[in-house]
């Protein structure tokens, strides 16, 4: 590598020397690759378009065959051959300073390199549409060699650690990213369409509330003060309809402090949507539209391939209870237990289930047997409701079920995709289950909510009936893009440093 190196380096001084670069400062291509494509799609074979333009983009690959050349080059929409010919380029008048001629660019472009052609079209005998090369500029001379397509980037961490060289040469990461983009774009379009305002939330915050999660921490030094990086858009989100906006989202960034697998991602992208005067029943209706036309807009249909299994987001989805799904897949009845503490640990413990000592009711333990036996079996989307209020701070208590809130979780191929309530809107029920929250963060949860001093004065100043919604964006694209890990669809996840990895041995 460090010969390849050396090699280029002599090449840029070269380029340099004759005044072609190697840096560039500007090129006005007239087409991109895809458009010449379509373009003179039918342009026959053998014959030549007296049209001149011009394209700039990546070199990719070369053949050099004595007086003639092809090259490909690439940019962000596709691929062209470039076709260059000793004769044209070393008598053409545009090539009179001796710098454009068939010798430099043969000798000292490589792959890797960006450089901008002009000429015309023409297709091969063998049917390539190809530019006929009058004139080249370098814009860049890449100092390293790309990887090789097949073998040369089959390294899954080097993929992620080196995502410029994964877009590169693999055509389907850069397939994953248009569509991430495109499904946020569609997300924004669809509530945007229904009178949704996107509004903008801190990110830094006092007090980090909205979710069971450990924050990061951090520190304004010039008011001296701890400040977090947000876990949640709820709270503010909640302050915003409180302050009489009746629609309202934000699509953007969340982070916490917790581990790494396929599925999580420190650093993470989720939608929130609050609507006024509305319960967990409209915002499960909301998600089914939402996602559905989500789907369809990006996919093409709402029946899609995850990992082999067909699955099908057409509305309307399946909606069961907490209690009735842990019942069908481990036969055990929680609603029989009542408060009865021990009587449920046996029984699961008779189901082959574990028991952690954090889970000291009820209610948590049927948590608990779902997140064990249900979750991973949930390929097709289902809404799970009435979730028990031990581990639901924020959501309303339920309207005819004692010990349950009117919260769903969406599951789709055994993942959380969506989470969703009636709102909390008591602000004196709110404070009482955030100081309990509170009391199990100073026992050590760090996880556990704080006690927002200023959310509760907003609730008490008075928030409408509310319907809640927060929707995970990378664990979605995931889905629509067939990625089995949240870091194929993160164009940068958060990775252990090589050097703890060499350490390790992981």
């Amino acid at each position: 590598m460090s010969e390849l190196r050396d090699t280029r380096l002599e090449k840029a001084k070269v380029l340099q020397s004759i005044g072609q670069g190697p840096y560039g400062l500007n090129f006005r291509p007239s087409h991109s690759a895809n458009a010449l494509q379509k373009k003179y799609a039918d342009l026959p074979n053998g014959e030549e378009k007296n049209e001149e333009v011009s394209i700039a983009g990546r070199i990719t690959s070369r053949r050099v065959m004595g007086k003639l050349a092809f090259f490909t080059l690439f940019d962000e929409t596709g691929t062209i051959q470039l076709f260059l010919e000793k004769a044209t380029l070393n008598h053409n008048e545009n090539s009179q300073k001796n710098q454009n001629n068939f010798e430099n660019i043969t000798s000292l472009v490589d792959s890797g390199d960006w450089i901008g052609v002009s000429g015309i079209l023409r297709r091969t005998d063998r049917g390539e549409l190809s530019i006929k090369v009058f004139e080249w500029s370098m814009l860049s001379k890449s100092l390293q060699p790309l990887p090789d397509k097949w073998h040369g980037l089959a390294d899954v961490e080097k993929r992620y650690r080196q995502r410029y060289l994964d877009l590169i040469v693999n055509p389907q990461s850069r397939k994953t990213f248009k569509t991430r983009a495109l499904l946020v774009s569609s997300i924004r379009r669809w509530l945007d369409e229904k009178d949704f305002l996107e509004i903008e939330t801190p990110v830094l915050q006092s007090e980090a509330g909205g979710a069971d999660a450990r924050p990061f921490i951090t520190h304004h030094n010039t008011l001296d003060l701890p400040l977090y990086l947000r876990i949640a858009t709820e709270l503010h989100l909640k302050r915003l309809v409180v302050g009489g906006f009746q629609r309202v989202y934000e699509l953007g960034r969340i982070f916490r402090n917790e581990g790494i697998s396929t599925r999580h991602n420190p650093e993470f992208t989720s939608v929130e949507i609050y609507e006024a005067f509305a319960d967990y029943f409209d915002m499960m209706e909301l998600t089914e539209k939402l996602l559905s036309s989500v789907c369809k807009k990006v996919c093409g249909s709402t029946k899609i391939i995850y990992q082999q299994e067909e699955i099908d987001l057409t509305p309307p989805w399946r909606r069961a209870t907490m209690h009735e799904l842990v019942e069908e897949f481990t036969g055990i009845d929680f609603e029989l237990f009542r408060d009865n503490v021990e009587d449920a640990k046996a029984s699961m413990l008779r189901g082959g289930l574990q028991v952690p000592d954090k889970a000291d009711t009820v209610g948590r333990l049927l948590n608990e047997a779902f997140e064990q036996a249900v979750e991973p079996k949930l390929l097709q989307p289902t809404f799970v409701i009435d979730y028990p209020i031990e581990i639901s701070p924020l959501a309303r208590k339920h309207r005819a079920k004692k010990g349950l809130v009117e919260r769903f979780e969406l599951f789709i191929v055994g993942r959380e995709t969506a989470n969703a309530f009636s709102e909390l809107i008591d602000p004196i029920d709110q404070k009482e289950r955030l100081l309990l929250q509170q009391e199990k963060k100073e026992a050590g949860d760090l996880e556990a909510h704080s006690l927002d001093e200023d959310f509760i004065n907003a609730l008490e100043v008075g928030m409408p009936p509310t319907g809640g919604l927060g929707i995970g964006i990378d664990r979605f694209v995931m889905l629509l893009t067939d990625s089995p890990s949240i870091r194929d669809v993160i164009a940068f996840p958060l990775l252990r440093p090589e050097s703890n990895l060499k350490q390790t041995g992981k």
